[in-house]
């Protein structure tokens, strides 16, 4: 049987999100990320194409390790100017009736109390298509103008994700009883107080006493998403994550990063299939191989090599400006992305190790990940072939230039592989959990945040009497 291939755009609420440089290209329209209409739009083409989910990256800082300051960041609008990404969301959804969305936020700058109910508002907006791509942060300009020297470091930072989860856990699964809101005016309550417990958290980086402020949402707790690669992230990704975003430049560390992961949910007790792995990629195509390869060099004389020095210098918390442009990487340590140093550290599937050179011009166009270049038929041979060897589900598809490539997505490539059996032809209904695993709306028994609900083997939720005075000695 041929294997299932999946689709999510990747964008961000800003310029040239992956393809610095060709925000100046006369096709593309990332300038208008400013606008509502080319949110709704771009919703509106993708779920014509029956993308699972739109996901959109962000960050809370600028790229400013290459050169040591963000002026190359800013000349080449390297995620610079950057807009919040959740606001756009209720707009979307308005729009559509199946499109997911995975919306990224980092642990490390919101307290999880109202960072719970800022999602459980959209999940209840979006009729429970909502996804939270867990980041914990790896600019140290973020944690800069957040009042730190510089980020924690790299597993510190995930050991205070975990908390974060567990406090979002008790407060989305735990807090509220299914059938608390009972609204009943004969007896004048809405709420029945009985079924609404105060989760007693005191940890060591948060205490949060009280109740969730929001009734359950279609899902509770949204699809978790994740995209750390590092030890440390896989397992945090292991124990928590329904969808998996990698990056790699050649198909052999794909296969290598997508085999840890699988083994990895297995020994977090889940099964090696419980999250979808999407890889990042790139796709430019049209209607003959041909032409599709023209359109790619026209594409690549618009792409800025300082701008994939800055975002790698940025992922990998290494200044590539002080380096010789044919140096090759070498061994570094990092305090940001490990897996993004950890793929550069590999052989290309050539057999060739790169230099800073090779890094700059890779991601000049498309980030990390690889560029499928041809006709739809082409294409669809290179993903399946890279789906087959590598066991990935899917796809996170970065743009070139934006919407025109989810456009060239949508008319050439997705009717080649909606033919040949391996693309859905229509979207399974209900929540963005049910349209992955289709096996309902709520986590499964075996998730890590299933153990919070009342009654559970991590549940803190207290009788109401009870939880009311353990609130009070809390916050005393």
């Amino acid at each position: 049987m041929a294997r299932r291939i999946r689709f999510n755009a990747f964008d961000m609420n800003c310029v040239a999100h992956q393809s610095p440089g060709l925000w100046r290209h006369p096709d593309d329209q990332s300038h208008r990320y400013k606008e509502l209409g080319y949110w709704t739009e771009l919703a509106a083409l993708l779920e014509r194409g029956r993308f699972d989910g739109l996901f959109i990256a962000d960050v809370l800082g600028t790229y400013d390790v290459y050169g040591g300051d963000d002026r190359a960041a800013l000349r080449n609008g390297a995620q610079i100017p950057v807009a919040d990404p959740l606001l756009l969301v209720s707009a979307m959804a308005a729009v559509t009736e199946h499109l997911g969305f995975g919306i990224t936020t980092g642990t490390g700058f919101e307290h999880p109390y109202p960072f719970a109910r800022r999602l459980s508002t959209l999940d209840h907006l979006t009729g429970g298509r909502i996804g939270w791509n867990v980041v914990t942060g790896y600019l140290p300009s973020a944690a800069r103008n957040f009042g730190a020297d510089d980020q924690l470091d790299h597993d510190d930072r995930y050991d205070q994700a975990d908390e974060y989860l567990e406090v979002l856990y008790k407060l989305w699964e735990g807090s509220w009883e299914d059938d608390a809101v009972v609204r009943d005016p004969v007896r004048n309550i809405y709420v029945d107080p009985a079924k609404v417990h105060h989760i007693g958290h005191s940890g060591r980086h948060y205490t949060v006493p009280g109740v969730h402020l929001s009734e359950p949402s279609p899902q509770r707790t949204p699809v978790i998403f994740q995209a750390g690669a590092s030890p440390r992230g896989v397992r945090f990704a292991a124990e928590n994550a329904e969808a998996i975003f990698v990056a790699a430049p050649s198909k052999r560390v794909l296969a290598q990063t997508v085999s840890g992961i699988r083994a990895a949910l297995e020994a977090a007790g889940r099964d090696r299939y419980a999250a979808r792995i999407y890889a990042l990629a790139t796709i430019v195509t049209d209607a003959t191989d041909d032409d599709a390869r023209r359109k790619h060099e026209e594409y690549l004389s618009y792409a800025s090599v300082e701008g994939g020095l800055v975002f790698m210098s940025g992922w990998m918390g290494i200044d590539l400006s002080r380096y010789d442009l044919d140096d090759p990487i070498g061994e570094v340590e990092s305090n940001a992305i490990r897996s993004a140093v950890a793929a550069f550290q590999e052989f290309d599937d050539d057999g060739r190790e790169w230099t800073v050179r090779d890094i700059g011009r890779w991601a000049g166009l498309g980030g990390i990940g690889p560029v499928f270049v041809g006709s739809g038929a082409t294409v669809a041979d290179r993903l399946q072939e890279w789906a087959d060897d590598t066991d990935v589900d899917g796809f996170n598809l970065a743009y070139a230039v934006t919407p025109g490539t989810f456009e060239d997505i949508v008319r050439y490539v997705i009717p080649v592989l909606t033919e040949r059996g391996v693309y859905p032809t229509e979207y399974v209904p209900g929540t963005l959990r049910n349209a992955l695993f289709e096996r309902g709306d709520r986590l499964p028994p075996e998730h890590r945040g299933a153990r919070y609900r009342p009654g559970g083997p991590g549940s803190t939720a207290l009788p109401d009497e009870e939880s009311r005075n353990v609130a009070g000695e809390l916050i005393t």
